[in-house]
């Protein structure tokens, strides 16, 4: 009872949801499983109700499934031309399963297909929610996939469920839901513990809780309880709760929505970072790295200050002007991501500086601070 006081109040207030169907759920032994993508789509629509009560944004898995299906191929390939080829095979049957799913209903589908370019650009950002906001105002659900086809190593975003993450902010959402083929969270991967117990509720995230989530991926996709994990937090500094539940038990959504105890409840943080900071702290890919000492450290995060050359301790990576990067703690770990005023090759040259000296050492003094505060992300303690 005490579990469902602390979810429903989510629940309730949700009007567009994020769900995220991974290859998991929507791979079976013979291609795509046509009559769980059937089953789940019927969910959808029932929870959507006559006047559109649920907006849902779908981010499906499954185009490599499919594409093998397609080829008679027993195991995917691992080389990243192969694994394109086969996606761009899949992708036209993935989306006429889904087509003829809500045709059922009355209901009509629009594919998107992103790039992390597509994200880190402000203007194709913009871009992509204007799209969104189009469909969902004409009452067209969105399924959105990664555009594996083309998209290279540096420009992934890691697997769909961080996908799912980012769109949650890009569309305004007020709940991730992430459907695999296990019961939620567990304090132990069940695969290798018997005895691993189902966790219910996070409230926030320590470092325990993410050792016990496991990075091991399925066979057909890139992510693993790891994956979730990260998009979950993701989704809490947005200020969006996430659902990770099993896609393959029957009523899964329905059973949530009504408020039985199923899967796994993660709480949003309760200061969520403004849209401008999320897409500067998630969406866009860092160029270096910065690394500070401990009083620079304790100035930007306790006081909101803004970085100075003399806290700086070394600079990674061949960065320009204007480029993000993320900045290291005195032990190496990200806490916080910006843009730099200036390039790497300069902030080698006055990295310990006073900022009386910048003249001295560049000739110039373009800005007094390396990263202004206006420009700079602390990563969400959660």
């Amino acid at each position: 009872m005490a579990m469902t006081m602390v979810r429903q109040p989510y629940l309730s207030k949700a009007r567009r949801v994020v769900l995220k169907l991974g290859s998991a759920v929507l791979a079976a032994a013979e291609g795509l499983n046509q009559p769980l993508i059937q089953r789940l789509v019927g969910e959808i629509s029932a929870l959507r109700g006559g006047g559109g009560e649920l907006e849902f944004i779908i981010v499906s898995s499954g185009a490599m499934a499919a594409g093998c299906r397609k080829l008679g191929l027993s195991t995917c390939p691992i080389g990243i031309p192969q694994q394109q080829a086969v996606a761009a095979l899949g992708q036209s049957a993935l989306m006429l399963a889904y087509e003829e799913a809500f045709a059922r209903f009355g209901l009509k589908v629009a594919q998107i297909l992103l790039t992390h370019d597509d994200l880190e650009s402000r203007q194709r950002f913009l871009n992509a929610r204007n799209t969104l906001f189009a469909l969902l105002q004409w009452q067209v659900v969105p399924i959105i996939n990664e555009n594996d086809t083309v998209a290279t190593e540096e420009l992934r975003f890691a697997d769909n469920d961080n996908l799912a993450a980012l769109i949650c902010n890009l569309a305004g959402a007020d709940l991730l839901i992430l459907l695999t083929d296990t019961d939620g969270l567990f304090d132990k991967d069940p695969r290798e513990h018997p005895d691993a117990r189902l966790v219910p509720l996070v409230k926030e995230f320590d470092p325990q809780l993410e050792k016990a989530a496991s990075g091991r991926p399925g066979t057909l996709g890139r992510g693993g309880m790891g994956s979730k994990l990260q998009a979950a937090k993701k989704a809490a500094a947005a200020g969006v709760p996430t659902f990770i539940g099993n896609g393959l038990i029957p009523g899964i959504l329905p059973r949530l929505f009504a408020g039985d105890q199923v899967g796994t409840f993660f709480l949003p943080q309760p200061q969520k970072l403004k849209s401008r900071q999320y897409w500067l702290a998630y969406n866009v890919n860092p160029k270096g790295a910065i690394q500070v000492d401990r009083g620079a450290w304790e100035a930007l995060v306790k006081q909101h200050k803004s970085l100075l050359p003399a806290g700086i301790v070394e600079v990674r990576g061949g960065f320009g002007k204007g480029a993000a990067v993320q900045l290291l703690d005195p032990e190496g770990q990200a806490f916080a991501v910006g843009l730099s005023n200036y390039s790497a090759r300069d902030l080698n040259r006055i990295k310990g500086r006073h900022t009386r000296e910048i003249v001295q050492f560049l000739g110039q003094k373009g800005y007094d601070e390396v990263i202004h505060r206006d420009n700079l992300v602390i990563f969400p303690e959660i």
